[in-house]
């Protein structure tokens, strides 16, 4: 309202006038961003974004025009906000440029979310290769590489990594029972990539090998990434580097510690304050500058598979990253994958192995019955869980320190059967079966948790119960009787023990879960190792060796290992040779013949039919692609279909996938899951 000139002017109260004059002046100041974000900045005034998407027929980079007020944050591996589809998405700018390809009016940056670069070039790069190799989409993989952001640890910073004290002298001094190993260290010292498989002898302390590795490379003024399969082996490597190098040289990467604890870590990484990451899957990606060294260690372990998509494997990863990237790669174990033999088998790695002489004088490896002495002395031997040979042994190792007995199951007594037929003990009220819980509880069916204290078998009428597979309670059970004055200990599960003294006591583990030693075990037994190889899987004889390795390098100086089956059965014979070599070179072979990976290569999609149908319309296969199915699966409503191609055209096998895929994406069909050469088949 405006005064006449005979009314005198209205004043407004104190308090009012102060709002008035804070509005005018956000009013101003927003108009002021408004115009300052109009301005498009002079130099590099074109962001190249990656988009959070996971279609993929948008898995490419969208060009936008930078704000004057974000030229300065907008930098390569930054994150931001643009607009696209009429919403906010989030992603990254990989690159800054003078000019767009685009030839209309480009949109701009709708904000600048940090201006941190976490996504550093060689890993956006990465991501790409990945999601080409794994016919996947790359924003998948960036979700693997770069963690969640944390606003309040990103304003913070690591404290400088301290002098370097280490003569790389020690690590030809600590590998020096591996004739191999000198040139690769002379070869990483110089700067060169050498590019090995490690196989461990028995008892072997593989994560000061491993820290020492790492310690020559950062000598040498390179970075290392070493990927494990769980945070215990991320704990005892993370122990080795500490006491090798001091703290403040590397960092450890796995979801364990938090969210905060994680991104301070990675932040250090990238910003180049730390040059050592040691980390299970994610690390595989981490921004190491100057990397000059990648390792993987127990890659057979089914813990380096993603089990997101794309689904790509660790040891892939890294091999991947060591191609590009011009690193020295290490792919070591107890046991040897048919994979890391294929890599000796086609030049790309030279074999590090301990001489025969040396494995023989570090451990004594037998399998139980396999002698006449051991037979006639115990003439049951062939038919009992626990003969008296194992126990002749844990008594000898129990003189001596701890003993490990290793059991493939998990619980008390996991399956129960009639004592007169053998018939399957089943539930009366839905057929599940039956199970025991512990020394004193009645049977209770392990589908619907009902009682059968009354049971009776429907065959024969007899009321007696034979327990033909029992877990580790019970074993632990059976040994604290027979030994009732030495502890007994169980590690499986949710009750994992990290580790044990160096005191006399029985230790008993399921494969994953053994407690480390503090001056290793004197005997490991491995307990139903029928169980293991009887699994469903192309792996299962390379998974039961894998298993029983890890256990017998838990052995300390001059200690023996005890395996209860048949000694005609090649995985244990190998083991007792301690050949784990040879297995793999003939586990290659029958998959060679038979046409599976890795002399393959195969990718399984699964969908429902018509989505399956679909798919093959659009597919452009390789003339040697052979398609096996679809066979059903497990969801009625779901079926599989395999495709099969020679392993020098598993470029073209997933190229022709992730082609199909944007097309399918691109008209919305339904989805379908896509695993290229799958752990599992």
């Amino acid at each position: 309202m405006t005064p006449t000139p005979d009314e005198p002017a209205l004043e407004l109260p104190g308090l009012v006038r102060d709002r008035v004059a804070e509005g005018r002046a956000k009013a101003a100041a927003t108009r002021a961003r408004r115009l300052a974000d109009a301005e498009i900045s002079e130099v590099d005034p074109v962001a190249r974004v990656v988009l959070d998407l996971p279609l993929a027929h948008l898995d490419r980079a969208f060009d936008y025009a930078v704000p004057a007020a974000m030229a300065a944050g907008a930098v390569p591996g930054a994150r931001v906000k643009v607009r696209f589809g009429g919403q906010d998405v989030d992603g990254f700018v990989v690159a800054r440029t003078a000019a767009s390809e685009h030839d209309g009016r480009l949109a701009p940056l709708r904000r600048l979310v940090s201006p941190e670069p976490v996504l550093s070039p060689a890993v956006a790069a990465l991501c790409e290769r990945v999601a080409e190799r794994y016919a996947g989409v790359s924003a998948d993989v960036r979700r693997l590489a770069v963690p969640p952001r944390h606003a309040t640890t990103e304003r913070g910073s690591a404290s400088p990594a301290p002098p370097l004290e280490y003569d790389d002298a020690a690590a030809h001094r600590a590998w020096a029972p591996y004739p191999a190993a000198a040139p690769f260290l002379g070869h990483l010292r110089e700067g060169h990539p050498p590019r090995a498989v490690w196989s461990a002898g028995p008892g072997e302390d593989w994560p000061a090998l491993l820290a020492h590795l790492a310690a020559a490379a950062l000598a040498s003024g390179r970075g290392s990434i070493l990927c494990l399969p769980d945070h215990r082996d991320v704990a005892r490597l993370d122990a080795a580097l500490t006491r090798l190098l001091g703290e403040g040289h590397h960092v450890t990467l796995h979801a364990d510690p938090g969210p905060a604890a994680r991104y301070r870590d990675f932040l250090a990484v990238s910003r180049g304050q730390r040059r050592i990451v040691v980390g299970t899957r994610s690390a595989a990606f981490a921004p190491v500058h100057d990397l000059g060294l990648v390792v993987v260690w127990d890659d057979g372990d089914d813990l380096h598979a993603e089990p997101r998509a794309p689904y790509p494997h660790v040891r892939e990863v890294l091999l991947l990253r060591a191609e590009h990237e011009r690193t020295a790669a290490l792919v070591g174990g107890f046991a040897r994958t048919v994979e890391a033999q294929h890599l000796l088998h086609a030049g790309w790695a030279r074999e590090i192995a301990l001489p025969r002489a040396t494995v023989r004088d570090r451990a004594l490896i037998a399998v139980s019955g396999a002698s006449d002495t051991a037979l006639d002395r115990d003439p049951a031997a062939g038919g009992a869980r626990v003969p008296r040979e194992a126990y002749d042994a844990l008594r000898w190792g129990l003189e001596r320190g701890p003993v490990l007995v290793q059991t493939p199951r998990a619980g008390y007594v996991l399956r129960l059967a009639c004592e007169r037929c053998r018939t399957p003990a089943r539930c009366a009220a839905c057929s599940g079966p039956l199970e025991l819980t512990g020394p004193t509880t009645p049977p209770r069916c392990r589908w619907c948790a009902t009682e059968a204290a009354g049971w009776s078998c429907a065959e024969c009428g007899g009321t007696g119960l034979r327990a033909p597979v029992v877990g580790d309670a019970r074993t632990a059970d059976e040994l604290g009787r027979a030994f009732p004055k030495v502890p007994v200990l169980s590690s499986s599960g949710e009750h994992v023990r990290p580790a044990v003294g160096a005191e006399p006591r029985i230790v008993v583990a399921t494969p994953g879960a053994e407690p480390v030693a503090a001056t290793g075990y004197a005997v490991v037994v491995l307990l139903d190792t029928w169980w293991v190889l009887g699994r469903d899987s192309m792996r299962a004889p390379e998974e039961a060796l894998r298993r029983w390795c890890n256990a017998v390098g838990l052995l300390g100086p001059g200690g023996r290992a005890l395996a209860v089956g048949d000694p005609a059965v090649p995985a244990l014979q190998a083991l007792v040779r301690w050949d784990p070599a040879g297995f793999a070179v003939r586990e290659a072979e029958d998959r060679r013949e038979a046409r599976l990976p890795p002399a393959a290569r195969l990718a399984t999609v699964t969908g429902p039919p018509g989505a399956l149908d679909d798919l093959r319309a659009l597919l452009s296969l390789p003339g040697s692609a052979e398609v096996l199915g679809p066979v059903p699966t497990r969801d009625p409503d779901v079926e599989r279909i395999v495709l099969r191609v020679p392993r020098a055209e598993g470029v073209a096998l997933a190229r022709a996938l992730g082609e199909a895929q944007r097309l399918r994406s691109a008209r919305k069909l339904d989805p379908v899951r896509i695993q290229v050469d799958p752990w599992e088949i």
